[in-house]
């Protein structure tokens, strides 16, 4: 079953074309909001993939990622507890870092703790509660806990601001002549609300469409 947008992506069209003409241009010029959410199985394989995938290119982190799903894989697969039952050696010899190494490590025993909620709680905390729970992770801050929420479980209202990609859209689209910082952002993405990942994703697609 394909993952399903917590949201109406219509009523979030005509509430971001009402409230701002500079970005009902670009979703104009850019045209339909054809988001689709990643499925997910588990916070734990999400986050796992984001870990590896940091400062890495998308197909060596790809071959990297496959390799840990092949080392999980006699163990259970993408969990906690085939995690804590691989040894260090096997991991590294995947390609991960051993920053990355810790990282994944801390992600597992704060699943078993209870930090990391299991989906179906997840999807009934706030994205300030996921952001405060996801962010105590060793290795994980708020951009990726943002991606999460807007590609995995299809949250409409979160700003990105640390984001290079949101801030050049940003910048662009509104002509300014230097980086926003994020307060600029936030102040004009107030009249986005409550669909700010929306106008986000029309950001994204701004520059993919230059």
């Amino acid at each position: 079953m394909k993952p399903k947008l917590s949201f109406n992506p219509a009523a979030a069209l005509v509430h971001l074309r009402q409230c701002d003409p500079t970005l009902a241009a670009l979703i104009k010029r850019i045209g339909p909001f054809t988001l689709k959410l990643t499925p997910l199985t588990s916070l734990f394989e999400a986050i796992l993939r984001s870990i590896v995938y940091q400062q890495l290119h998308g197909k060596a982190a790809a071959t990297i990622h496959a390799r840990v799903m092949v080392v999980l894989a006699p163990s259970g697969g993408a969990t906690p507890t085939a995690l804590t039952k691989t040894t260090d050696a096997a991991l590294r010899s995947a390609g991960l870092s051993r920053n990355k190494l810790r990282a994944i490590r801390d992600l597992a025993a704060q699943c078993q703790a209870g930090v990391v909620p299991s989906l179906s709680l997840a999807r009934t905390l706030t994205d300030d509660e996921l952001v405060t729970r996801l962010t105590s992770i060793h290795g994980v801050g708020p951009w990726t806990v943002h991606m999460l929420l807007i590609f995995y479980l299809g949250r409409p209202d979160v700003l990105p601001t640390g984001d290079f990609a949101i801030r050049l859209g940003f910048q662009k689209l509104y002509k300014k002549r230097q980086s926003p910082s994020p307060a600029t952002i936030s102040q004009q993405a107030r009249r986005w609300q409550p669909y700010r990942s929306v106008a986000s994703w029309y950001l994204w697609r701004s520059l993919d469409a230059q």
